[in-house]
């Protein structure tokens, strides 16, 4: 494990401190006394710029705050207007709730292209129990002295590239054993309510530890990569969508295959 992962892991299995809310919440409030004491103390082009960079972020709090309000008032002002007397025309009638959704459809298709190129998406599973390396990973030994204990055995479902080819023995640290290797996936639509089962491409993220992810570790919360090309799905502009992610619901090792659900 990379050194740099064991509060993580630790956080994962035994938790945050009682009072870690606390702790930051009065962190967080004394965050604007240690700002102003530090403008105050520094001098000349440092002080420019820091001031400068103070002056920028304020004015962005300002204009944010400027376009809920705006956002607010619009709204209100839509609800409160009475409507019109007399007979409107049949070509004016639907005007309004199209240019509502279509705004509406815009501003979803721009938040969901942020998600994807953030890396952030709104899974199925949000929290997942964490796995430690001793369940993961057998400890095998190897040579005529039987004290070398370097090599690992993956005892989890994992997912090996098409293409791949495994090192030669003496240089081989993990082995990920044939048994173990899937390369399909049953994948449920949400909304179209129907299982397909689709080729994976890849293990985008698991959530237990990067050392899963790049051996293609596949484990409850997972998020992986599938072809789906067979479904026929077509993005805004008309080009064809040919992989998707989707979250495993199961725990494949004990059901023997791999269920997940497709991330929209």
């Amino acid at each position: 494990m990379p050194q740099n992962e064991y509060i993580e892991r630790f956080r994962k299995e035994h938790g945050r401190r009682f009072d870690y809310e606390e702790r930051k919440r009065k962190k967080e409030s004394r965050e604007g006394h240690k700002r102003s004491l530090k403008a105050k103390k520094l001098k000349g082009l440092r002080a420019k710029f820091y001031n400068k960079k103070l002056h920028a972020e304020k004015i962005a709090l300002q204009k944010t705050i400027k376009s809920h309000q705006l956002k607010q008032t619009n709204n209100k002002s839509k609800n409160e207007q009475k409507t019109p007397k007399g007979a409107v025309p049949p070509y004016l009638l639907d005007r309004e709730a199209f240019n509502q959704n279509s705004s509406k459809v815009l501003s979803n298709m721009i938040k969901q292209k942020r998600k994807e190129k953030a890396g952030k998406w709104d899974v199925h599973i949000p929290k997942v129990k964490g796995i430690s390396e001793k369940e993961v990973f057998k400890v095998i030994r190897t040579g005529k002295s039987k004290k070398k204990a370097w090599k690992r055995m993956v005892t989890k479902v994992c997912y090996v590239g098409e293409n791949f080819t495994r090192k030669p023995p003496k240089f081989e640290r993990f082995i990920r054993p044939m048994g173990l290797r899937f390369n399909k996936a049953h994948v449920t639509h949400p909304e179209l309510k129907a299982t397909f089962q689709l080729p994976i491409i890849g293990v985008k993220k698991n959530p237990n530890s990067a050392l899963y992810t790049s051996l293609g570790v596949i484990t409850k919360g997972t998020v992986i990569e599938v072809n789906v090309s067979e479904l026929g799905l077509v993005t805004p502009g008309g080009k064809i969508v040919w992989g998707k992610y989707a979250q495993v619901t199961n725990v494949p090792e004990n059901d023997g295959c791999i269920n997940a659900v497709l991330l929209v």
